[in-house]
């Protein structure tokens, strides 16, 4: 183990984040350095436990009391191979993963979870400065071609996976830039694209494919994919935004958040000089408390709005572990993100009734209302109406699954009962030779899911295509292990 007195004498640590008036003024990543003394102490917390439960919580299944041990013990490029045995992209997790490992943390019982993000981020970008991430080749060509749907975290996975094994992977993305939502949808101040860039600089040298402007099914015809590729993965995200079907909603100035965000990062990669949806100025109220809401109240903030009121229809979460969601689950706490502390208020057990308009159709506020459960159900509190002013809203409320029209209608795959594309234990679809991972199969979830069943897809693919198994599976489909 790393240092057998370490979780006793060290207390848990990680970086602080960039002064909220300095940070405000630009869109880099707001945490300051961590240095590598710093670093190796937090590693040497890890208990290395007899039954590692961080395992159980990470859908990846990273090796993390061994690559713990190794920074505690300065053998840094032992770590990254360790890290990078069970992740293709680290640096994605360990800047945007919610860390449901460190909820599984045995140290958690009754201390502070080992900082086991904060040490996987450190360790990739280690690896990243002193030149140890470097191309991976196949060892031979197998002749077989795969089309790869989506360039987000699940299809880029799947890709670098397969082309790895030795086939020659395509990958398809109808916007203009590889990424999906890791280039549209997440803010600079979470991920700086540039870490997102050399990643795919790897895979190209790797000799993975990609083409951009290609909207399969519109562009690209279901029956030519399938024609010039010997399988095919879906990665194409759930996409479908949840409506709020309310009086008022087609008044100007209401827009889903991924109309919002993606131009706020066009901004930023240089394609336009101002956002076309922009808060400057403006008193903005985000309907939504999860990672997305945030997202929009960072955004919003580096905007210049003039105020931001977040809403959320359950009740504040408690600050402390409840009684039914017990170590080692993940439990739903009240969490202060970078943007929360930037600024704004939160309003919890509300629900939005009805949008008002002025004369010229255009949103002038909100009119909200308490809300307590019963049966199941949100029921309005009398007396509780108020009428809350805004020129934009941002609907944060979560996907519904992936778009039907074009590419899933015209493969006739079979849906699940949540209107996500089915899949068997192999991640292969109702349709023979064609595979589903990430979000467009399992729904809206997390990152670290999203890598995981890219990297699964991939095994079952290979499997399929070559009848081996040569790629490691960590999960199936709805958490069962492969078999």
């Amino acid at each position: 183990m790393a240092d057998p007195k370490g979780f006793l004498t060290t207390p848990r640590e990680t970086p602080r984040r960039r002064p909220v008036d300095i940070r405000l003024k630009d869109w880099r990543e707001v945490y300051e350095e961590f240095s590598n003394q710093q670093l190796e102490q937090q590693a040497g917390r890890c208990m290395d436990c007899g039954i590692p439960f961080c395992h159980q919580g990470c859908p990846l299944g990273n090796l993390i009391p061994e690559w713990n041990d190794l920074v505690w013990r300065e053998d840094w490029r032992g770590a990254i191979e360790r890290l990078h045995a069970t992740n293709n992209f680290p640096e994605f997790t360990g800047t945007l993963c919610p860390a449901p490992c460190e909820a599984a943390c045995v140290l958690g019982i009754n201390s502070d979870a080992v900082s086991i993000k904060q040490v996987e981020i450190e360790i990739i970008d280690r690896a990243w400065e002193e030149g140890w991430v470097r191309p991976e080749h196949p060892a031979a060509a197998t002749g077989r071609t795969v089309a790869v749907v989506g360039s987000g975290p699940a299809g880029l996975a799947a890709a670098q996976q397969l082309t790895r094994a030795g086939h020659r992977v395509i990958v398809y993305e109808r916007a203009d830039r590889i990424g999906g939502l890791l280039r549209y949808g997440i803010p600079e101040f979470k991920m700086e694209k540039f870490r997102l860039d050399r990643r795919l600089d790897q895979m190209r040298q790797e000799g993975t494919e990609f083409r951009t402007g290609v909207n399969v099914g519109v562009d690209l015809t279901v029956e030519r994919l399938r024609s010039e590729h010997d399988a095919v993965v879906l990665a194409g995200g759930s996409t479908m935004s949840r409506e709020l079907p309310i009086t008022g909603r087609e008044l100007g100035g209401i827009h889903q958040a991924m109309e919002y965000l993606p131009p706020a990062n066009r901004v930023q990669q240089g394609d336009l000089p101002r956002s076309s949806i922009s808060a400057a100025g403006k008193n903005v109220v985000i309907i939504g408390g999860g990672d997305t809401g945030a997202d929009c109240l960072g955004t919003a903030h580096r905007q210049g709005a003039a105020s931001v009121t977040q809403l959320e229809i359950m009740p504040t979460p408690p600050n402390e572990r409840p009684e039914n969601q017990p170590w080692p689950t993940y439990p739903m706490l009240y969490r202060v993100s970078s943007a929360h502390e930037e600024g704004g208020r939160r309003l919890f057990s509300v629900n939005t009734q009805e949008f008002l308009g002025d004369e010229d159709g255009n949103l002038r506020a909100l009119q909200l209302v308490e809300v307590r459960k019963e049966n199941g159900k949100f029921v309005p509190v009398e007396g509780t109406e108020q009428e809350l002013p805004c020129e934009l809203v941002l609907l944060a409320m979560g996907f519904v699954g992936p778009e039907r029209a074009g590419m899933v209608d015209e493969l006739g795959v079979e849906l699940d009962a949540r209107g996500n594309v089915a899949r068997d234990r192999s991640f292969m679809t109702s349709v023979d030779g064609v595979f589903s991972a990430g979000d467009m199969g399992r729904g809206q979830s997390l990152i670290v899911w999203a890598i995981s069943e890219g990297r699964s897809a991939a095994a079952g693919v290979d499997r399929y295509l070559m009848g081996r198994d040569a790629l490691p599976a960590p999960i199936g489909p709805n958490d069962r292990p492969l078999t």
